[in-house]
C-alpha cells in the first residue's frame, strides 16, 4: 500500500513562513496522493517579506537523516531543493549513488524569491559536476539556468538552448521553468532525449508566488514516484502548481505562499 502511495524523500530546507522549502514540498507531494519524509539541509528563519536568517545542518546530520528514512521506508523518488554549500552537495551526491536507481528530481536552488542568496558562489561547479549528472529531471528557472550554463536566459528560446546545454552537462531530463521570461504568458519548456514538451498558460498577475519552484519540482518528484511517466508526471504537476498559484489565500505582506490544498475545496 506504501508503495502504490508513492515515497518521497525530500532534502531541503525548511521555510518557517511554510511557503516554500520542506514544508511546500510535505504539503504538495501530500496532496497529491504521496507519501513525503525528510532530511532536513538548513533552517531557515524567514515569512513572505524574506529571509532573514539560515542555519546550516551539518552535512553529517542530513545524510544520517537520509540514511534513516531509505533504510528503513525507502523512498520511490527523491527530490533535493536548497543545499547551500560544497560539503552539503558532495553529502548529497553520496546519497543518491547510494540510492541507486531511484530517480532524483534536482530543483537547483540559488536565491530566495525575495532575492537572498541561498547557494554559495563557490558552490556552483559542485552543482554541476555532481547535482545535474544525476538528475532524472532538473528544473531551473530562467536565472538559474543561466548561471549554470553562463549563457543568456532571456527568452523562450534561450530557456532551449540552455536546456540543450543542461542535458549535456549529464541530466537525463529539464524542465525549463520560464516564469522569469517578459510576457504575458508562461512557458516551460520540458526537454529530454525523447523531444521537447512546452506548457504555456497565461501568467497571473500576483505578488503570492513563494514557494511556486518547490511545488512544482515536488509535484514532479511525487508523479515519478507514483510511476507515472516523465511527460505525464510534469503535466500534471504544472496543472496543480498553476492552480495553487491562482487560489493563493492571499497570506502576508509580501511574496505569500500558494494554496497547496486547492484540490480540497474546489
Amino acid at each position: 500500500m506504501t508503495e502504490a502511495r508513492g515515497r518521497v524523500l525530500i532534502i531541503a530546507g525548511s521555510d518557517s513562513g511554510g511557503g516554500a522549502g520542506v514544508q511546500a514540498d510535505i504539503k504538495t507531494v501530500t496532496a497529491l496522493g504521496g507519501y513525503a519524509a525528510t532530511a532536513i539541509t538548513a533552517i531557515t528563519v524567514q515569512n513572505t517579506l524574506g529571509v532573514q536568517a539560515v542555519h546550516p545542518v551539518a552535512p553529517a546530520v542530513v545524510e544520517a537523516q537520509a540514511r534513516a528514512v531509505l533504510d528503513d521506508i525507502g523512498a520511490d523518488a527523491m527530490k533535493t531543493g536548497m543545499l547551500g554549500d560544497v560539503a552539503m552537495i558532495e553529502a548529497v551526491a553520496r546519497l543518491l549513488d547510494s540510492a541507486f536507481g531511484i530517480p532524483a528530481v534536482i530543483d537547483p536552488v540559488m536565491i530566495a524569491k525575495g532575492g537572498q542568496s541561498l547557494l554559495a558562489a563557490s558552490a556552483l561547479d559542485a552543482v554541476r559536476a555532481l547535482m545535474i549528472p544525476r538528475a532524472a529531471l532538473l528544473t531551473p528557472n530562467a536565472p538559474e539556468a543561466a548561471a549554470l550554463t553562463g549563457l543568456a536566459v532571456e527568452t523562450t528560446d534561450d530557456l532551449r538552448c540552455a536546456g540543450e546545454a543542461l542535458l549535456h552537462l549529464g541530466a537525463r531530463a529539464v524542465l525549463m521553468k520560464g516564469g522569469h521570461i517578459a510576457g504575458d504568458r508562461v512557458i516551460d519548456v520540458l526537454i529530454s532525449a525523447d523531444g521537447e514538451t512546452s506548457f504555456e498558460g497565461p501568467r497571473v498577475d500576483t505578488r503570492h508566488t513563494h514557494g511556486t519552484g518547490c511545488t512544482l519540482a515536488s509535484a514532479c518528484a511525487v508523479g515519478l514516484a507514483q510511476g507515472l511517466a516523465l511527460d505525464r508526471a510534469v503535466a500534471r504537476a504544472w496543472d496543480y502548481t498553476a492552480q495553487a498559484i491562482r487560489h493563493a489565500p492571499g497570506l502576508g505582506a509580501g511574496h505569500g505562499p500558494l494554496d497547496h490544498a486547492w484540490m480540497t475545496r474546489d
